[in-house]
């Protein structure tokens, strides 16, 4: 009997038994090429979890002929990373290649990314790497410039759903026993995650026991998928973008859509309120300069009444601004002023606008023919005269 977990049971051996990623592995891309020219190459494969990576790893390793080495970045150290390496150099003698598969390789620091650059240099190693997070961040330049990085997408609807067809076959699981509803509601709860995919229809099948698999025992199986957003990863900065994009596109409810899945996946609603008071200035500035007023008026609501109640300020004030007529011209106008400062931080303020608190001062010229009244107007004007043509705001 096989115990393996439904998931590395399903796992395709060979690329014709792929599902997804075509752009990748369709005839005349990159890794059919890889495959059919029996060439293994140093990659950095990129994408979300289950999308695939560890497998074409395996794939690449197994129908070029190479050795496969694998470590996860999370638990290897410097005796596995040189025991590998010695393992790798024996091949070589021997006239076989290694493919070194490192997932989460974003988990290794600069130094440990370092010491695999001369093997692969030298073609001891085929370097795999896998990871979650955007390789221009977490992978060290030299590196990336010895490998390719390939971008893995989610899979889609249609590609958990012919796994999740392929895995029934596999449990001989009839169309009674496992109904298109359930199959239906198994892809969309996966977020195109395969492993969570066969995870929740193994955990399914062994909770309906004699039973059809109903949508209400997928329920129960599958719970509440976690989002895919991680505080200090890409996607926290692609969501709070989106965020701040659809409300300077006056989309509330993509607005309250994002705000929503930041808030669920334990966002600090702190910094959604700090990014509302920056956007009522910068992008609604003078349309409605009240909503500089909502925005820090929720931020201390924030602050003062805590999760989970402090969302409803968060998403009034989301909608608000979202709603709000737009005006960049106090931005426009910030950066005309810094960019000026910056060209002449030196000119002197012209006399009538000095402090003059001395007899000296002012006998010579401080503060001269100054009226301290409403719309007074300083003869000359009121920036130094190499400024007078500088226009900021009506």
């Amino acid at each position: 009997m096989d115990v393996r977990p439904l998931a590395e049971r399903m796992r395709p051996e060979t690329l014709a038994q792929v599902v997804g990623q075509e752009q990748l592995t369709a005839a005349g891309k990159i890794i059919h090429q890889i495959v059919e020219k029996k060439q293994p190459t140093s990659l950095i494969l990129w994408g979300p979890p289950g999308s695939g990576k560890t497998t074409l790893a395996r794939i690449i390793a197994r129908e070029t002929g190479a050795a496969f080495i694998e470590l996860s970045a999370v638990t290897a150290g410097k005796a596995d990373v040189t025991r590998v390496i010695e393992d790798a150099q024996v091949n070589q003698r021997l006239g076989q290649r290694t493919v070194l598969f490192v997932d989460e390789i974003h988990r290794f620091n600069k130094a440990q990314q370092d010491a695999f650059l001369p093997h692969v240099e030298d073609g001891t190693i085929v370097l795999i790497g896998a990871t979650t997070e955007n390789p221009s961040f977490e992978v060290i330049n030299p590196l990336l410039s010895r490998s390719r990085v390939l971008v893995l997408e989610p899979l889609d609807t249609s590609a958990i759903t012919a796994i999740i067809k392929s895995a029934a076959k596999e449990l001989k699981l009839t169309a009674k026993k496992l109904p298109k509803t359930s199959v239906d509601l198994l892809a969309q709860l996966s977020a195109g995650d395969a492993r969570v995919a066969l995870g929740n229809l193994e955990l399914a099948v062994q909770l309906a026991g004699d039973r059809p698999v109903t949508p209400q025992v997928v329920e129960t199986a599958a719970q509440t998928k976690l989002p895919g957003y991680d505080k200090k990863g890409e996607n926290h900065y692609n969501v709070i973008s989106a965020f701040i994009k659809s409300m300077r596109g006056s989309d509330p409810n993509a607005a309250l859509y994002y705000l929503a899945r930041m808030l669920q996946a334990g966002e600090d609603p702190k910094f959604v309120a700090r990014r509302m008071v920056i956007f009522a200035s910068e992008d609604i500035g003078l349309a409605a300069p009240a909503a500089l007023n909502l925005a820090v008026s929720t931020f201390l609501a924030v602050e003062r009444i805590g999760m989970p109640e402090c969302q409803y300020s968060l998403f009034h004030c989301a909608a608000v601004l979202a709603k709000s007529k737009k005006d960049r011209s106090v931005a426009d106008a910030m950066s005309g002023a810094l960019s000026a400062a910056r060209q002449y931080p030196d000119l002197p303020v012209p006399l009538t606008l000095r402090n003059a608190p001395t007899k000296l001062m002012k006998d010579l010229g401080y503060n001269r023919d100054y009226h301290w009244q409403a719309n007074f107007q300083a003869e000359g004007g009121f920036l130094p005269p190499e400024l007078s043509e500088l226009h900021l705001l009506d």
